[in-house]
């Protein structure tokens, strides 16, 4: 099975554990072993997960802002774990073909394997929750008929994306491709970075 189709896997075996609860608060209790590529894909799929619930209690009209608030700071957490997470799973792709020598023709992808997960990832989610709207009782036949629309492009760009996926993977591994890695810079979360937070440190600076 190609990693494409194992990770496939991995991201549906992660959301179906978390739904066994459906709560955001469930620790993860990731089932493969620490430092393989599969442990690195779970926790990947459950801060996914996770944070997709998060965006959609987020977005409750009645929601109280103070608890709004706490949320948007939960989700913005997430958010640098999940980009460190895919930088630590690019860095575990960089180690697997740094003795592999590009060759001169080698060119330069605008995705690193790490990110096309990523977009993988995401797109479990996706399926998973269009196919329980597909097949909702209490929904509109219309709402249904037009959920398994959609339904069927996701499953189509899944396919699209797996073997794209397999075929950088491939061309990595036989040169035609170079391995490089790249570095998100985040700022939002970053004091030295963010102006909102550095002024906020200075003024404090000043008063005290």
């Amino acid at each position: 099975m190609s990693i494409a189709n194992t990770a496939w896997g991995i991201f549906n075996q992660a959301i179906n554990d978390y739904h066994l609860t459906d709560d955001i608060h469930t620790p993860l209790n990731n089932p493969y072993e620490k430092g393989t590529l599969e442990q690195l894909l779970y926790a990947k799929n459950w801060i996914d997960t996770v944070q997709w619930h998060l965006e959609d209690i987020i977005r409750d009209p009645n929601i109280d802002p103070v608890k709004a608030l706490q949320l948007k700071r939960t989700i913005d957490s997430s958010n640098q774990k999940r980009t460190d997470l895919v930088e630590f799973i690019d860095s575990w792709f960089y180690t697997k073909y740094k003795n592999i020598i590009p060759t001169d023709a080698a060119r330069i992808n605008t995705e690193t394997p790490a990110w096309a997960f990523d977009r993988l990832s995401i797109l479990a989610l996706k399926i998973y929750h269009m196919s329980l709207e597909a097949s909702r009782n209490s929904a509109s036949d219309e709402h249904r008929e037009n959920c398994l629309s959609k339904l069927n492009i996701l499953k189509e760009q899944q396919k699209d994306l797996t073997q794209g996926i397999d075929f950088l993977l491939a061309d990595i591994e036989n040169g035609k491709i170079k391995m490089k890695m790249y570095k998100q810079m985040k700022m939002y979360n970053d004091e030295s970075l963010n102006p909102i937070l550095y002024q906020n440190i200075k003024n404090e600076e000043t008063d005290s």
